[in-house]
């Protein structure tokens, strides 16, 4: 369960950094949209580090070992 939320949520950190690239070319004149991009990306990322982290903590998402 928590693999496929880290997936579903890197997924929309792509989509908002693909809007976030949309907004800047297209709007030159208002950089607003571009700004609320980059800060839901932001939190986005934050929130897929502790979905990992609290992952790791309880053994559900475990790191390859070699």
């Amino acid at each position: 369960m928590l693999k496929i939320l880290a997936i579903t949520i890197l997924g929309l950190i792509l989509l908002s950094l693909a809007s976030g690239v949309i907004f800047l070319f297209k709007d030159s004149d208002n950089q607003k949209r571009v700004v609320t991009s980059l800060t839901v990306r932001v939190i986005l990322s934050i929130a897929l580090i502790a979905v990992l982290v609290i992952g790791y903590l309880t053994g559900q998402i475990q790191p390859h070992r070699f």
